[in-house]
């Protein structure tokens, strides 16, 4: 049976990694595939561990494993460890809170299966704000480090700081990621473009962003780094 690695960078998320996991353990994936969900505690300063270990315990039949990291080294840094941990067929990052649907990880999935890509990426501006009230700055600031990034890669992606981005698990494991924090995005999408014969697609997602008030933790100096990235790995 294949099977799908989830990868859950968590910091200070005690508010919604429960709601996470719930979701998550409840979803049916298309095709039969299995779920493998890998949450990395980086280091957290609240009860995000305890939320994990007590969903855990309370659901013992779910493949739900949770690794903590020695010190806070940031998003990237939990995600390589994920991707080392991981053993699915494939692997996808679902961020700790539901700003993405993690139903729409079967939107994704589908293409792999038909055999049309083997890397998907979402696409939060597929039909322009992603929704009423999304400030325009953030809008802005991600079509202009897509546009970089595809001026670098050749790739004709529409949104290339997504998180929801699928690719094989062997593929993932071949990469050689540096960034621990946010630049993972550009980074990793950097290197995959120069992975030969893979095959690319993209599909529409919705999105509904938190506040930094709610927890949201990249800003303006997390940009000017994925600058650098795109420019380091051209």
């Amino acid at each position: 049976m294949p099977t799908l690695s989830i990868l859950i960078p968590a910091f200070n998320e005690e508010r919604t990694i429960g709601d996470v996991l719930g979701v998550l353990t409840r979803l049916e994936l298309v095709g039969g595939v299995a779920k493998e969900i890998i949450v990395v505690n980086d280091r957290s300063q609240d009860g995000t561990a305890k939320v994990v270990s007590a969903f855990k315990e309370a659901n013992p039949h779910a493949a739900i494993a949770l690794i903590e990291q020695p010190v806070n080294r940031g998003k990237g840094a939990a995600i390589h460890r994920g991707i080392a941990a991981a053993t699915g067929d494939w692997l996808i990052v679902q961020d700790a809170d539901l700003e993405l649907d993690p139903a729409e990880i079967n939107t994704l999935l589908q293409p792999v299966l038909s055999g049309e890509a083997t890397v998907v990426y979402g696409n939060r501006f597929a039909l322009g704000l992603p929704y009423a009230g999304y400030p325009l700055r953030s809008y802005r600031a991600n079509k202009f480090l897509t546009w970089l990034s595809n001026r670098t890669t050749g790739l004709g992606l529409g949104d290339m700081e997504v998180c929801y981005k699928l690719m094989p698990t062997a593929v993932a494991k071949s990469l050689r990621l540096r960034e621990q924090r946010f630049g993972f995005e550009p980074e990793v999408t950097a290197q995959l473009a120069k992975v030969k014969g893979l095959k690319w697609a993209q599909v529409p997602i919705r999105y509904t962003a938190r506040t930094h008030d709610q927890g949201k933790k990249i800003g303006w100096k997390d940009g000017l780094r994925a600058v650098w990235c795109i420019v380091r790995n051209a």
